[in-house]
């Protein structure tokens, strides 16, 4: 059988990540539709109802003072598995944690919680470039991109500080244009990262003149769009990029959905089914968490107002149960599916 260039790059990349699978221990998807959570590889197909951006554990004192030793990791189990059981008895089965390295990621507590809880998570690479910096650590702004990807590139293949945990997909972000050179250099990296790992890149972005710009490197680089998610679309206001940044096939992230923001999320969801790119959408709350510093983790906010709250209202408005699934299961498959895309 020929294979060509492009299935050769994907499964050199799933081989050395441990992810290449036999097509008979795969029942619903196609060989390389896999994903990897915290307790190895997963069928995509079997992702279920899945929330693509929430986290469980943070510390935002800074990347030079972050450290395992600020917290009692049986304290975080106590506060934060209570949480989980719920949104797992809500029907939600997979969720992304999207606190990345020097900001509270921790595999070990994410693996002792879906061992707990019975949810698949996910885990991720990257540095995280947003809020001037203050979470990148000292060697990310002396290394370069590929000196970075390769950091990363080596927690696929390899695992996690040590624990054998690898990640699902890559996590950074960025703070409102114009770019800084340092924040430039990580989405290129991270951009380098995903050409050699097929990971998709998770990117939390300050308006959509940066997810702009944001693009304009991963062109550069030879990534296409679909690789990358504009995490946090609804922090512009100019709903006409949202529609813009999906016909370019870019994935969407509404991720702020509360009991205070249902009514507009709801908008947004609206505005791209009329436009027929629902199925470029991603919703999650972005919730939670066990904040490191905060007197027994600070306010824990629970993960079930999509269930409870905004799905109701979706089918009150006139959304059928398959653009439900589109949204919450469908899509997930296809975004974070380990496959490298090139332009």
């Amino acid at each position: 059988m020929k294979i060509t260039r492009r299935k050769f790059l994907e499964n050199s990349a799933l081989s050395a990540a441990g992810l290449l699978l036999l097509p008979s221990q795969i029942k619903t998807s196609a060989p390389n539709d896999v994903v990897m959570t915290v307790n190895g590889p997963l069928d995509a197909g079997k992702m279920g109802f899945t929330l693509t951006h929430e986290h469980i554990l943070v510390d935002f004192i800074g990347a030079d003072k972050v450290s395992k030793d600020r917290y009692n990791i049986e304290d975080v189990i106590k506060v934060a598995l209570p949480k989980l059981k719920d949104l797992k008895n809500s029907g939600c089965a997979t969720i992304f944690c999207a606190e990345p390295a020097y900001l509270g990621r921790d595999p070990k507590v994410l693996k002792q919680l879906s061992d707990e809880s019975g949810l698949n998570i996910l885990t991720n690479t990257g540095y995280y470039g947003a809020v001037q910096e203050k979470y990148l650590p000292a060697h990310a702004h002396t290394e370069t991109a590929e000196q970075l990807a390769a950091r990363w590139i080596a927690e696929f293949k390899n695992g996690i500080e040590g624990t054998g945990i690898k990640p699902g997909f890559i996590k950074t972000s960025t703070d409102t244009a114009p770019l800084t050179k340092a924040q430039q250099k990580i989405l290129r990296a991270a951009a380098l990262t995903h050409l050699e790992t097929g990971l998709t890149m998770l990117v939390h972005t300050g308006n959509g003149a940066a997810a702009k710009e944001q693009l304009a490197i991963l062109k550069e680089v030879g990534v296409d769009p679909s690789a990358r998610v504009w995490t946090h679309a609804q922090n512009e206001k100019d709903e006409k990029q949202y529609v813009e940044a999906a016909r370019q096939n870019c994935w969407v992230a509404f991720d702020g959905i509360s009991p205070t923001t249902i009514d507009e999320n709801l908008r947004r969801v609206q505005l791209m089914k009329s436009e027929n790119l629902l199925d470029h959408v991603l919703l999650s709350h972005d919730s939670g968490w066990y904040n490191i510093g905060e007197p027994g983790g600070g306010n824990y906010r629970p993960y079930t107002c999509i269930a409870t709250q905004f799905i109701p209202k979706l089918k009150e408005n006139g959304f059928t149960q398959k653009e439900i699934d589109q949204l919450f299961k469908v899509n997930p498959q296809k975004a974070f599916a380990i496959k490298i895309k090139k332009r």
